[in-house]
This record gives C-alpha cells, sequence and structure tokens, in this order.
C-alpha cells in the first residue's frame, strides 16, 4: 500500500486545514488508518485514527474537540479536518496504516506503511 498525503499549508491560529490520506496499490481494508505529527525536536506522536470498517474513532487529548476524521470509501481516503488551529499544531503530519488494534492505535510501531508527510504551519 503506498499512501498519498495532502493538504498541509500555513495558516494562522484559529484558521482550519483539511488534511487527506489516500491509498495506491491497495485498500485501507482490514488496516487501521492513523495520523501522526512530528514537530522539529519532537518525538512522533499521535493525533488520530480509526480500524478502516468497524471500530472507535481514537484522538489525542490535544486535539480532541478540535480535529476530525472523516472516511471516503469510494476515494479510499482518510480525511483530517482541523479547526481552531494553534501554534502548537505546528508539524509534519504522516498518515499511517497498520494492524494496529484498540490498544496499539497510538504507537507508531503498530504501522507498517507511512506517507511522506505534509507540513502544517500555525502562525500566532
Amino acid at each position: 500500500v503506498q499512501l498519498q498525503a495532502s493538504g498541509g499549508g500555513l495558516v494562522h491560529a484559529g484558521g482550519s486545514l483539511k488534511l487527506s490520506c489516500a491509498a495506491s496499490g491497495g485498500t485501507f481494508s482490514g488496516y487501521t488508518v492513523s495520523w501522526f505529527r512530528q514537530a522539529p525536536g519532537k518525538e512522533r506522536e499521535f493525533v488520530a485514527g480509526r480500524r478502516w470498517v468497524g471500530g472507535g474513532e481514537y484522538y489525542a487529548d490535544s486535539v480532541k474537540g478540535r480535529f476530525t476524521l472523516s472516511k471516503d470509501g469510494a476515494k479510499n481516503t482518510l480525511n483530517l479536518q482541523m479547526d481552531n488551529l494553534e501554534p502548537e499544531d505546528t508539524a509534519v503530519y504522516y498518515c499511517a496504516v497498520g494492524r494496529a488494534i484498540a490498544s496499539t492505535t497510538s504507537r507508531a510501531n503498530a504501522y507498517n506503511y507511512w506517507g511522506q508527510g505534509t507540513q502544517v504551519t500555525v502562525s500566532s
């Protein structure tokens, strides 16, 4: 499975962006699809994720109520709507696919496939 992440950009604090993760060479069926981010000098951290079919959605505490996942099954795409962005959200955002289960959804080592990353910059 190859992943293509898109939608990053530069916004002011309080603004919105929508990221998309599209699969090629395969489908998301049977996998967990998630977003991670990595800010300069920091470790990669989990943002949000969901099992493609069934299961729940999971969000990091830092983004709950501001970020929302949405699935487009026809396009094999997972979107991340990011509202009320804060300067602390500035990072490179990566989508990832793997056979993570509920208890491992937030662990980067549970994912086998990673997209190339898209930069999100939030100015204060």
